[in-house]
């Protein structure tokens, strides 16, 4: 290790007039300002910390990533300020460096890259070095897993979309006729003495009632991986809601379920599918009913800023774990025992073919929150935080 400044003043002190030591004193600290300026303005986290784990130095970007301030964390042991990581078993002693990954759920969810360097100590020749702390070089990866996970699903798409138009033949085909047939034994069940008529009206309509559900299936399943084109036209975003919420009507008096609407008035037209958004506002209730259990409430709130109208889905069901709320939108991922796992992939694919996003937040056992943006007709564009582009660039 190169000796620096402050090294061979230690080894000159004792040469050094009184006079010279305000000098030296004021090029140590231009010194140290000027490293700390620089690992302020980079990037990647920094963190350094002595051998026995105590937190000697973090930048502005460690403190961002894990949400804490610096002047409190300092002289903690790292293990305490960031939890759910054993560092020590990290700590590479014999020089080597160690690389993983990680997954931060607060301030925001984000992934990071992270490889611990040991510091070694400078010994005279013959003499082995030992590690006298450690740094810690932390990077955002969130958006470049993104994108893999985009390309990744978008190949998955591509195989199945060849598969989609056979399976729903081979499939639906005999699905359509089972129904004619059932229909056709329930007209004939008038002739069956009354005894056997029940029990046989039970049968069937169970039996009606499976293929249906299987239909439902298979259309979910072709509107997820052959989304239609939209057709936008002015639209009143609240009157699709209320419609989406008529037609569940029954469902929500069935499962005594509370729904409070809280929308703002004189809400912006926005350019919409009508029928596609409709479907995404019903596979979004439909999901939170299906998590709440009897008398739950699914509070829905609607709120304008310069770009976007935000429709908010607050429910108080059992929320999403933790190690799930990253697969929420996969296809076929589904934490219920009868859910198909596509309800929440066509949301995000219809408010993305729209301009829009899906935000989801999620407290497990405390319900989820699901907020969808839509784009103002009246907003074509907004101004952007100097440097966020190369921010995400870098990301």
């Amino acid at each position: 290790m190169k000796r620096g400044f402050l090294d061979k003043l230690i080894e000159r002190l004792p040469l050094v007039q009184t006079g010279e030591v305000q000098n030296y004193l004021v090029e140590i600290a231009r010194e140290k300002g000027f490293l700390e300026t620089i690992f302020n303005a980079i990037l990647e986290g920094v963190v350094v910390t002595d051998k026995e784990g105590r937190i000697l130095y973090l930048n502005r970007a460690a403190c961002g990533f894990f949400g804490i301030e610096a002047d409190e964390s300092l002289g903690r042991p790292l293990a305490g300020v960031v939890r759910g990581i054993d560092w020590d078993s990290l700590s590479g002693q014999r020089g080597d460096v160690v690389s993983r990954d990680l997954e931060v759920f607060y301030p925001e969810n984000r992934l990071l890259n992270f490889y611990v360097v040991p510091l070694m100590s400078d010994e005279p020749k013959g003499r082995a070095s030992e590690a006298v702390g450690r740094a810690v070089i932390l990077r955002d990866i969130t958006q470049t897993h993104r994108a893999t996970q985009e390309t990744i699903e978008v190949e998955r798409f591509s195989a199945l979309t060849m598969l989609a138009a056979g399976v729903a033949h081979e499939i639906g085909n005999p699905l359509n006729s089972l129904n004619i047939h059932l229909q056709l034994m329930q007209r004939n069940l008038l002739k069956v003495p009354p005894k056997m008529r029940s029990q046989l009206e039970e049968s069937i309509s169970i039996a009606r009632s499976e293929v249906a559900r299987l239909d439902n299936i298979i259309t979910q399943f072709l509107r997820a991986i052959r989304p239609q084109p939209i057709q936008p036209t002015p639209e009143d975003i609240h009157e699709i809601l209320n419609e989406a919420l008529e037609f569940l009507q029954a469902e929500i008096q069935e499962r005594d379920i509370l729904v409070e609407k809280r929308l703002i008035k004189n809400a912006p037209l926005l350019q919409l599918d009508r029928e596609q958004i409709k479907q995404a506002f019903y596979n979004i209730c439909r999901n939170a009913f299906q998590a709440l259990k009897s008398g739950g409430i699914l509070r829905i709130q609607t709120s304008v800023d310069p770009t976007h109208v935000n429709v908010v889905f607050a429910d108080t069901g059992g929320g999403i774990a933790p190690e799930n709320i990253t697969r929420i939108f996969e296809p076929y991922f589904t934490t219920k025992s009868d859910g198909n796992g596509l309800g929440l992939l066509i949301v995000r694919r219809i408010v993305r073919a729209h301009g829009g996003e899906v935000v989801l937040e999620s407290a497990h056992g405390r319900g989820l929150t699901l907020t969808i943006l839509l784009p103002r007709a009246d907003a074509r564009v907004r101004m952007l935080e100097q440097g966020s582009v190369d921010r995400e660039t870098h990301a």
